[in-house]
C-alpha cells in the first residue's frame, strides 16, 4: 500500500509540473535558509562547550559601584591577586588559572617582525582548567619564567618548516622568550583565541607593562581569572561570601570606606559568556542570545511561509482532483486510505526538498561564514542530536503542511464530485485568503526590520561625533620610542602629508574604563558623587582629533602650570555642578592625587561607539615617558593617505628600525564598533528577499490557478466590451486587500520588535514613519506585478477559445 501511495504521489506531481515545482522549489529554499541558519545557531550554542569541565568552570568578574549604589563600571577581569586568593580562601576550588591579555605587543625572530593582538600571558594551570591539546612540549612549561608556548599557525608563520622548540622569539625589542611547545589553536567556537602564551611566571621577575608586585596590586583589573569548580557546587552560596572576602584582602579606598561598598565579585558561566556577556572588558567581541533569537524566528518565518504555499496550492487544485477522489470512495476507499495518500504525497516533496536544501547548503555555507564572521561547517549538523531532527524533518513539515490539505480533500462528497457539482465553498477561500495575509505580514515585517536597522547604521556612520574623526592614522604606541617622542614628533610635522601628531592612554573609538576619585577644592575638598572617566593625552591631543572648545583654552607650555592643569567636557562640568562652561574655568579641582586647575572645557563628543552615552571625561596632561600610552594618532592632508602612510612608515623604522609597523585609520576603527549590526542587516535584506520570493511564487501559483477558473468569466467580459486594463484590475484588487490587510497586521508587530530592538543604541533614530510606507507598497508592487502578468496574460487571449470549450 506504501509503494501505491508513493506511486500515484510521484504521478500526481508530473501531472501537475507547474504547482509541484512551485511547491518542490519554495520548499527547498525555505529548508535551506532553516538548515543554514540552523548551523549558525548551533555554533553559537556551542561556545566553550568543547571544554570536558566546561559546565564547572566559572570566570571571576568585578563590578565597581558609585555611593548610591549604582555599577559605574563592570569588568571581565580582576586584580591579580583574586584568584590565588580565591584558591586560599575556598578549598573547594579545584583549580584556578589567570590570563592577562597583552593588547597589541610587537613581537620578532630573526628578520620576521609582526604586531600580535592575541598574546597572553598564562600560568601552568591553563590546561587544567581548559581542554588544551598540545603537538609537542609541555603546557607546565609555562612554570619557568620567560616561556612562551604557540600555536602551529604562529609557529609556521615565525620558523616555517624547520623545528621551533627552544628557538627565541623576542617581545618589544627587549625581552627574549624560549619556545617550549606547540598547541593546537582553540576552536573557533571558543570566547577566545590566545595565539601566543607567555609564562605568568616571566612578569614575576619583571617589571613588563607594570605587573611587578602582582600579589598585591589591587588597582590593575586587567587580569581574566578562572575558576573550576566541584559538581552541582552552590555557585550562589559562594558568591554571598565575596564581600567578607573583598573586605579581609582589598585596601580600603582612599576615604576609608570597605572595598565590598564599592566593589563586587560574581561567578560567571563558561558557557553563558559568549551570548549573554557584555561587560566592559572582555576577551574578545562577544555573539547576542537576542540575535540567536531574532535569526531562528526568521527562519521559522520563511519555513512557515514555504508550508503556507503548499497548504494553498494544494486546496486550490482541489477542484482538479475531486473525480479522483469520488471514484476512490465510491470503490471501497477509507478516509484513513486517502489521508496516508495525500500526506505521502507532501511528505515526498519534502523529502525532496531536503535533498535539495542540503546541495544547496553546501553551497551556500562559505557565503554564511564570510557574512556571519564565523567558521561554519556542516559537520555540525553530523551529531546525532541535530541529524536526528534533520531528519524527521520532511515527516514533520511534511504532515504540518499535508494535514489541512489532506483533511479537506478527504471530506469530499463522492455524489457531488462524480457528478461535476464540487466547488470550493467559501470557508475554504477564506482560509486561504489567511495564508495568503499571514505570508505578506511576514514579508512586510522583514522588510520594515531590513529599513529601520540599514536606517540606524546610517545615522551612526553619518551622525557627527562632535570631533574630526576623518584623516587620522593611528598606530601603537611602543614603549621603545622612550624619550624619543618629542624628536619623532618633529619628524613627522616635517612630512607636508602631516599636520598633528599626539599620544594618549586611549584614543576615540576604544572604551573609557579607567577612572579615580574626584573632588573639588576650595576652602574645603569636597569628594565629587561621579564616575569621572580619564584619558592621559599630551598636548596635542586637542588639535589633532579636531575637538572644540566650549569655554578656556587647550594645554601649553607656555604655562609652567599646565602639567598639573585639567580639562574636562560639558557633561563633567555640568554634573560637578558649574552651571556654564566658562564657570568651570579657574576652579580649583583634585584627581587621583593630582590637585591642578581647569583650564578648559571641551563640546561633549563621542568618545565611545554611539551605543554608549557620552560619558563625563578629563584630560590628565603629559610630557612624560612613564604614562600609560596605548597609541600614536596622527592627522594626516587629504592629498594621498598612501604618501602619508609611506612617510609615517619612514620616520617610524628611522626611530624603530628593528619594530614592525602597522596602521589604521581611525574612521575605519569606528566602522569596526558596527560590524556586528552591519552582518545583521546583510543578513536580514537576504532573507527578507527571500521571504518575499517565496511568497510571490505562491501567489504566482495560486493567482495562475484562480485566473484559469475564470477564464470562461473573462472570455465574457471581454465579449461585453470589457478592456484588458479594467480585468486585470479586476483580478488584481481581491489580491491586493489581502496585501493591505497584511499591512494591517504587520505594522504593530514590526514597531514594536523594531522599538525594542533600537533601545541597545544610546544614540539612535527614531521609529521612520516611511518605512511602513515603503514595506507596505513594496509588497503591494511585489502582488501587483505578481498577479498582473496572470491576469494581463489572460486577458490577452482570444475570448472565443474560452467560451467554446467545455
Amino acid at each position: 500500500m506504501l509503494k501505491n501511495h508513493l506511486k500515484i504521489a510521484w504521478r500526481n506531481l508530473m501531472k501537475y509540473k507547474f504547482i509541484s515545482f512551485i511547491n518542490l522549489f519554495g520548499l527547498t529554499i525555505g529548508l535551506t535558509c532553516c538548515l543554514l541558519i540552523a548551523t549558525y545557531i548551533i555554533h553559537e550554542l556551542s561556545y566553550d562547550k568543547y571544554n570536558t569541565n566546561a559546565s564547572r568552570i566559572y570566570r571571576v568578574t568585578r563590578s565597581f559601584t558609585t555611593t548610591e549604589g549604582n555599577i559605574s563600571l563592570h569588568l571581565g577581569t580582576v586584580a591579580p591577586p583574586i584568584g590565588p586568593l580565591l584558591k586560599h580562601d575556598f578549598p573547594d576550588v579545584e583549580q584556578q588559572t589567570t590570563l592577562l591579555g597583552m593588547g597589541t605587543a610587537p613581537l620578532r625572530y630573526e628578520d620576521k617582525k609582526f604586531n600580535e593582538s592575541n598574546v597572553c600571558f598564562a600560568d601552568e594551570n591553563l590546561s587544567k582548567v581548559f581542554t588544551m591539546h598540545m603537538v609537542t612540549g609541555n603546557i607546565k612549561s609555562l612554570a619557568e619564567p620567560f616561556s612562551a608556548l604557540l600555536t602551529e599557525a604562529q609557529a609556521q608563520k615565525y620558523f616555517g618548516n624547520t623545528n621551533p622548540m627552544n628557538k627565541m622569539i623576542r617581545l618589544s625589542n627587549q625581552v627574549n622568550f624560549k619556545v617550549a611547545g606547540i598547541y593546537k589553536a582553540f576552536p573557533s567556537n571558543a570566547h577566545m583565541h590566545p595565539d601566543i602564551l607567555l609564562s605568568f611566571a616571566s612578569l614575576n621577575d619583571s617589571t613588563l607593562y607594570g605587573a611587578k608586585n602582582l600579589q598585591t596590586n589591587w588597582f590593575n583589573n586587567s587580569f581574566f581569572t578562572y575558576l573550576l569548580l566541584p559538581e552541582n557546587y552552590p555557585v550562589k552560596q559562594m558568591e554571598a561570601r565575596f564581600p567578607a572576602f573583598l573586605d579581609a584582602h582589598a585596601p580600603r579606598s582612599s576615604t576609608g570606606m570597605m572595598p565590598s561598598k564599592i566593589s563586587k565579585l560574581y561567578l560567571q558561566p563558561l558557557t553563558s559568556i559568549h551570548l549573554t556577556s557584555h561587560l566592559d572588558s572582555e576577551a574578545e567581541e562577544n555573539g547576542d542570545i537576542k540575535r540567536v533569537y531574532i535569526f531562528s524566528v526568521i527562519a521559522l518565518f520563511i519555513l512557515l511561509i514555504a508550508c503556507i504555499n503548499y497548504m494553498n496550492l494544494s486546496t486550490a487544485r482541489s477542484t482538479l482532483r475531486a473525480k479522483e477522489i469520488g471514484i476512490r470512495k465510491v470503490v471501497g476507499a477509507s478516509k484513513k486510505e486517502l489521508l496516508l495518500q495525500f500526506l505521502s504525497e507532501s511528505v515526498l516533496i519534502c523529502w525532496m526538498s531536503l535533498l535539495l536544501a542540503c546541495i544547496l547548503l553546501k553551497l551556500g555555507m562559505p557565503w554564511l561564514s564570510k557574512i556571519s564572521g564565523t567558521d561554519l561547517s556542516i559537520g555540525m549538523l553530523l551529531k546525532w542530536q541535530v541529524l536526528v531532527p534533520v531528519l524527521l524533518t520532511p515527516f514533520i513539515v511534511g504532515v504540518l503542511a499535508g494535514l489541512y490539505p489532506a483533511l479537506f480533500m478527504a471530506a469530499f462528497q463522492p455524489v457531488k464530485t462524480l457528478k461535476g457539482l464540487f466547488k470550493a465553498g467559501s470557508k475554504s477561500i477564506s482560509f486561504r485568503q489567511v495564508l495568503v495575509v499571514a505570508q505578506f505580514a511576514i514579508s512586510i515585517i522583514l522588510i520594515i526590520t531590513t529599513l529601520v536597522v540599514y536606517s540606524q547604521l546610517r545615522y551612526m556612520e553619518k551622525k557627527s561625533l562632535g570631533f574630526d574623526k576623518s584623516q587620522v592614522v593611528t598606530i601603537p604606541w611602543n614603549i621603545a620610542i622612550g624619550n624619543r617622542f618629542e624628536a619623532m614628533r618633529n619628524d613627522l610635522l616635517q612630512q607636508q602629508s602631516i599636520k598633528d601628531v599626539c599620544r594618549a592612554s586611549r584614543i576615540p573609538s576604544g572604551r573609557l574604563l579607567d577612572n579615580s576619585n574626584a573632588a573639588t577644592v576650595g576652602d574645603s575638598i569636597r569628594p565629587v558623587n561621579l564616575e569621572l572617566k580619564y584619558v592621559v593625552a599630551d598636548y596635542h591631543f586637542i588639535p589633532t582629533f579636531g575637538i572644540t572648545m566650549a569655554a578656556g583654552r587647550n594645554f601649553s607650555r607656555d604655562y609652567g602650570t599646565d602639567s598639573t592643569a585639567f580639562i574636562v567636557n560639558e557633561s563633567a562640568a555640568q554634573m560637578i555642578g558649574w552651571k556654564t562652561p566658562e564657570k568651570a574655568i579657574g576652579q580649583r579641582f583634585k584627581y587621583g592625587s593630582t590637585i591642578g586647575t581647569i583650564v578648559g572645557v571641551m563640546h561633549d563628543f563621542n568618545f565611545e561607539s554611539l551605543h554608549q552615552k557620552i560619558q563625563p571625561l578629563i584630560l590628565i596632561p603629559t610630557d612624560g615617558t612613564a604614562q600609560p600610552f596605548n597609541r600614536i594618532a596622527i592627522k594626516v592632508t587629504g592629498a594621498s593617505s598612501a604618501t602619508a602612510i609611506a612617510q609615517i612608515q619612514s620616520v617610524w623604522k628611522h626611530y624603530l628600525p628593528d619594530e614592525p609597523f602597522d596602521y589604521n585609520f581611525l574612521d575605519e576603527r569606528f566602522s569596526q564598533l558596527y560590524e556586528a549590526e552591519r552582518r545583521q542587516q546583510t543578513i536580514f535584506t537576504l532573507f527578507s528577499c527571500i521571504a518575499i520570493f517565496i511568497a510571490s511564487l505562491g501567489l504566482l501559483g495560486l493567482s495562475a490557478f484562480t485566473i484559469t477558473q475564470r477564464i470562461k468569466e473573462i472570455g465574457v467580459r471581454k465579449v461585453l466590451g470589457a478592456d484588458t486594463g479594467s480585468i486585470v484590475l479586476m483580478l488584481s484588487k481581491d489580491f491586493l486587500k489581502l496585501v493591505a490587510i497584511a499591512a494591517v497586521v504587520a505594522f504593530p508587530v514590526a514597531w514594536y520588535a523594531m522599538y525594542q530592538w533600537l533601545q541597545a543604541f544610546a544614540y539612535r533614530i527614531g521609529m521612520p514613519w516611511y518605512v511602513f510606507i515603503i514595506a507596505g507598497v513594496l509588497a503591494g508592487l511585489v502582488a501587483l506585478v505578481t498577479v498582473g502578468v496572470q491576469a494581463a496574460k489572460a486577458a490577452m487571449n482570444n475570448p472565443v477559445k474560452s467560451l467554446r470549450s467545455e
